[in-house]
């Protein structure tokens, strides 16, 4: 395999909720993944900002594996090829690297978990 992985665990109650993700109207708490894995992969929890619109853009993100499970609320979605999808608490999907989409909107107590490879990953904004 060739990268070093270690044993990890992140607890809410040292693990805090901050704002310096990928989207403002989104808070991230890192779970901890990402240096126990050599930055190979990123883990978080991604909650709405109460009151906070999305900001609707068609976009996609270079990776290779890229998985939400939601928690709690919901998200709406439009994917390239899909079409409009839902997802509430118990809701899973994958989005395939380079799929096309645009988030529609959220419940503001939206609590998801994120998982991505790589961890560094650029999100490319679309026509």
């Amino acid at each position: 395999m060739g990268h070093a992985m270690r044993f990890s665990v992140s607890h809410a109650a040292t693990s805090a909720f901050r704002d310096d993700g990928l989207r403002p109207f989104f808070q991230y708490r890192d779970l901890g993944i990402r240096d126990a894995t050599g930055n190979r992969f990123v883990a978080h929890v991604i909650r709405a900002k109460p009151g906070v619109p999305a900001q609707s853009e068609r976009h996609h993100h270079e990776v290779e594996f890229q998985m939400v499970y939601v928690l709690k609320g919901w998200i709406r979605f439009h994917y390239e090829g899909v079409g409009e999808v839902t997802l509430e608490a118990g809701s899973c999907v994958h989005q395939p690297p380079g799929i096309r989409h645009t988030e529609l909107g959220h419940s503001d107590d939206l609590e998801l978990i994120e998982i991505v490879l790589p961890a560094d990953f650029e999100t490319v904004k679309d026509p």
